[in-house]
């Protein structure tokens, strides 16, 4: 299925809520099924789609007696799985199905679909409504950036708009202490295994980097809510700011590197999200090769963007208002003054346009990169 495909399908049903965490062991799933098991309470037709305990007792004693379709004996390689069984959830027609772990890659042969994600898809379109869960690793966007910190590998992935597009994402939150502490009491993974856990994946400065980047993914989710409620209600103009965004401005002149490196110490002094766009024409005369500063830009926690349109200040300043930006920041133009007095800078535009805007502009001297060296994501802090 194509991303549109399933991006209608999941608007269409408009009943998906994602309980999403920084790591195993905050309660996701006990969270998942404490509040199938209220709705069961209320009257509502709910069942078990999938939910892994891993044997642990409380999140047994969590499924109390609520309905459980029978799960799907697979055979690959030999050995005996289970998965959901799709089919089997689909011909129930629940009102409501638990769904844990959406990240999940099926057993080749197990069903029509790769990834748990798309069961999950096919589910809402049958008008049934899903409650699932996932962690923050799992995100395709921040999957790199989870590897860097924790450096462990992150194979399952789920695509950020099948999460983006819930009703609903309730983040469960625990502090690193008290992850660690039921590690050690025993409640996330077997004795044998605390140890290495403790020491690598749980250290106390990857969860806090965790739990960090889930209470931002959550909080751009509510402010996301906010935004079309203002549009919704014709006030799109009338914006609540709730944070800083940054944009910084990527052309062909040398000295990129510098401006970037600039940039991100304002976005991190602000805690802001930064976005770098470079700007093409028509003509091939300005697509020159960016892969080192779209390097950096990464490097620094930024994202880049590559706009085309003939007119830059234009082109920028409107990408600019598109994304709610409160920031810019340009490197000094390089045009002779005969030049800027004929046609006016890049910069001279957007200020004309900024100061009408209520977006701050930061001019940034343009320092020329060392020949041969590499942008160092170091130089941004």
């Amino acid at each position: 299925m194509s991303a549109n495909a399933d991006d209608e399908g999941v608007k269409a049903t408009g009943r998906f809520r994602v309980y999403l965490g920084a790591a195993a062991g905050v309660g996701k799933t006990c969270a998942m099924l404490d509040e199938g098991w209220r709705r069961f309470q209320r009257g509502a037709d709910v069942v078990v789609g999938f939910v892994e305990t891993h044997k642990r007792p409380y999140t047994l004693q969590q499924l109390r007696d609520l309905p459980v379709v029978p799960r799907k004996q697979v055979d690959y390689r030999g050995s005996a799985w289970e998965e959901m069984d799709l089919d089997a959830v689909l011909a129930r027609k629940p009102e409501v199905t638990l769904i844990d772990e959406l990240a999940h890659t099926n057993v080749p042969g197990s069903g029509r679909h790769e990834k748990r994600w798309e069961d999950v898809l096919e589910i809402l379109e049958a008008g049934i409504a899903v409650i699932t869960t996932v962690n923050i690793q799992h995100l395709e966007s921040l999957a790199d950036p989870v590897e860097r910190i924790t450096g462990v590998t992150v194979r399952e992935r789920v695509p950020d708009w099948v999460v983006r597009k819930a009703d609903q994402i309730e983040l469960i939150d625990s502090s690193a202490d008290q992850l660690r502490r039921r590690m050690l009491h025993g409640n996330i993974y077997p004795s044998e295994k605390v140890p290495s856990a403790l020491n690598g994946f749980f250290r106390v400065e990857n969860l806090s980097a965790l739990r960090e980047l889930s209470l931002r993914f959550v909080a751009d989710e509510t402010e996301e809510e906010l935004l079309e409620y203002l549009r919704s209600r014709g006030a799109a103009g009338e914006l609540w700011e709730t944070t800083e965004r940054i944009m910084v401005a990527v052309t062909g002149a040398p000295g990129n590197a510098s401006v970037i490196r600039r940039a991100a110490r304002i976005a991190a002094r602000l805690k802001a999200p930064l976005v770098a766009v470079n700007v093409v024409g028509g003509d091939d005369s300005r697509r020159s090769s960016t892969a080192e500063l779209e390097e950096l830009v990464a490097a620094v926690g930024g994202t880049w963007q590559t706009l085309d349109g003939d007119d830059v200040a234009k082109t920028i300043f409107a990408a600019a208002v598109d994304q709610q930006i409160t920031q810019i920041v340009l490197g000094t133009s390089r045009l002779t003054r005969w030049q800027s007095m004929t046609r006016g800078s890049v910069i001279q535009q957007i200020l004309r346009m900024a100061s009408e805007n209520d977006i701050d502009l930061h001019v940034i001297a343009r320092r020329d990169d060392v020949p041969g060296e590499r942008p160092n994501a170091d130089d941004a802090g």
